[in-house]
């Protein structure tokens, strides 16, 4: 029950009292009975108005300020939701520094969507590997013809954004039960420190109960499970938090694997990014591509995850259900079991290749 509720409860239950006592009324017990049960009912009436609706509600935990496809990723989901096929409850930054929240800030704020909130990891991976550093996209480099920043934000003051896990206690506590899909596309940093949270203001529940409780499935970027035995980038830049994540993330809640493999072929070219923004010189995808090199052969795998989460399993062949372990060099290792709630996206054909890729330009070009 939120605190203000029980607040405003207890305000009207103590004037109701003073009247009672002050007509010297015997029953005022009986009364304030009559009352909480009264506004109990009307507690419950709004609870229903908010129960879950079957469209995606949605997490993004990005490691934003690195790979690209993040940014393309960040980009249909908004374009799902303006077209009401998703909500985005918030966005996770797991890679470090106020430079990566800024990133996400513009895009938000660009893209019309300035108030989904924003957690920032401060306790993670200290130095993880930059592929292609934009995250200049917040300070001086990106300039317009007066000198001034070319993108508006809307966070003032990133030291006052919640930690990752804490923003994810706050938006799970708040959602129904079994109705968030989290897609992961970074690191597992924050998710491992979710998992390992206790009861808070926002839930009496600890992390893995409250993930149980409210999270439908996880569409997870990472793995590798295809005839190569090598190990994840994601997992293995923090392979701690990736062992932590897998050890606590509870059996009965669906992780869906975009493997490195699956994303492979789906190849959006710099020539082509730029091309199918013609329509603006102000956009900030086309300001990295603009500025930085970007041509170090950018797959979109992180796009996949999005695409299967709000448009289900229609698009992509998954493997059959089994359970995954991750060793300490982080080598992902599937075991096929009925009762596992681990599956993995297997690669398409060319075709294939090109249905996706043509999902994640659309959304660039409107």
């Amino acid at each position: 029950m939120p605190e203000t509720y029980v607040v405003w409860m207890q305000a009207v239950y103590l004037s109701f009292k003073r009247i009672v006592m002050i007509l010297h009324h015997p029953f005022h017990l009986s009364l304030f009975t009559v009352l909480l049960l009264t506004l109990s009912a009307c507690h419950s009436n709004n609870r229903a108005e908010t129960s879950y609706d079957g469209v995606p509600m949605i997490i993004l935990d990005t490691d934003i300020g690195s790979s690209t496809d993040d940014l393309f990723a960040l980009e249909m989901l908004y374009r799902y939701e303006d077209d009401n096929k998703c909500k985005l409850l918030g966005v996770v930054v797991d890679r470090e520094g106020e430079a990566c929240a800024a990133v996400a800030d513009i895009m938000n704020t660009y893209f019309g969507h300035g108030d989904t909130p924003i957690g920032l990891v401060r306790k993670g991976i200290p130095s993880p590997v930059v592929w292609i550093d934009y995250k200049g996209l917040s300070s001086y480099t990106y300039t317009g013809k007066d000198g001034r920043p070319m993108f508006e934000r809307t966070i003032s003051d990133y030291s006052s954004l919640p930690d990752g896990w804490e923003l994810y206690r706050k938006l799970l506590s708040e959602a129904p039960d079994k109705s968030v899909t989290i897609c992961s596309i970074g690191f597992v940093t924050a998710l491992a420190q979710l998992l390992e949270s206790e009861a808070d203001e926002y839930s009496p529940l600890d992390g893995v109960q409250l993930v149980r409780k409210k999270v439908k499935k996880i569409q997870l970027m990472g793995g590798v499970f295809g005839d190569s035995i090598e190990p994840d980038f994601n997992f293995f830049q923090g392979i701690s938090f990736a062992q932590t994540f897998f050890r606590l993330w509870p059996d009965d809640v669906d992780i869906v694997f975009t493997p490195m493999e699956a994303g492979d072929p789906v190849e959006y070219t710099p020539e082509d990014v730029i091309a199918d923004v013609s329509w603006t010189d102000v956009h900030p995808i086309k300001q990295v591509y603009l500025t930085c090199k970007c041509d170090t052969g950018q797959k979109m795998w992180d796009p996949m995850t999005v695409i299967h989460a709000v448009e289900g399993d229609g698009l992509f062949t998954l493997s059959g259900r089994g359970k995954v372990s991750i060793t300490q060099d982080a080598i992902t290792q599937f075991s096929a079991s009925p009762e596992g709630n681990c599956r993995y996206q297997i690669p398409g054909d060319a075709t294939w290749a090109e249905t996706i890729l043509g999902r994640i330009r659309a959304a660039n070009k409107r």
